[in-house]
C-alpha cells in the first residue's frame, strides 16, 4: 500500500535519497530546511522523496525529487508529482522544477505535464563544486520546467 507522508524533523534521515537528484550536499542545504519534505513509501518500504519550496506569489519549486534505482520507472516519481500538484492546489498558481538537460529528465516532466519555462546559463558550473554528469553527458545549464493553472 502506498503512502506518501510529511517529514517535519530529521530530514537528513533520508540524505542518500535526496543526493540521488542533487549529488552536492552543500546544495541540498540550501533548501531543505526551509521546503516541504515528503516521503513515499510503499509496503512499509521507503521507495522516493521529495522537497518543495514556496517561492512567494503562489509560486512553488520541487527542488529535489528521488526513486531509489531499484525503484525508478514503476510510477512513484509520478504518483509524487500528481500528490504535489493536489496537496498544494489551492495555494499554488505555478508549479515549478529545475533539473539538467538531460532528455530522460526532461521527458519524465513532460509525461507529467510539465512544460518549458527558462533557461539559466551555466547553473551547474557556477553553483557546484566538481562537474555534474547525467547520461554521460556534462550538465551547464538548469532548465526550468513549469505547470501553471490559469486563475
Amino acid at each position: 500500500m502506498i503512502n506518501i507522508y510529511p517529514v517535519f524533523h530529521n530530514k537528513k534521515q533520508y540524505l542518500d535519497l535526496l543526493l540521488l537528484a542533487d549529488e552536492q550536499e552543500s546544495m541540498i542545504d540550501r533548501y531543505l530546511e526551509r521546503g516541504d519534505m515528503f516521503v513515499l513509501s510503499d509496503n512499509n518500504e521507503v521507495k522516493a522523496s521529495c522537497v518543495i519550496t514556496e517561492e512567494g506569489a503562489g509560486v512553488y519549486e520541487i527542488k529535489n525529487i528521488a526513486v531509489y534505482p531499484q525503484f525508478q520507472r514503476q510510477g512513484y516519481g509520478k504518483k509524487l508529482i500528481s500528490f504535489l500538484l493536489e496537496h498544494y492546489k489551492t495555494q499554488c498558481h505555478t508549479m515549478l522544477v529545475g533539473t539538467g538537460d538531460s532528455p530522460i529528465t526532461i521527458s519524465f516532466y513532460k509525461n507529467c505535464g510539465f512544460v518549458y519555462s527558462h533557461r539559466i546559463p551555466n547553473f551547474f558550473i557556477d553553483n557546484y563544486d566538481h562537474p555534474i554528469f547525467e547520461d554521460g553527458k556534462q550538465l551547464k545549464d538548469m532548465i526550468y520546467l513549469k505547470i501553471s493553472k490559469s486563475r
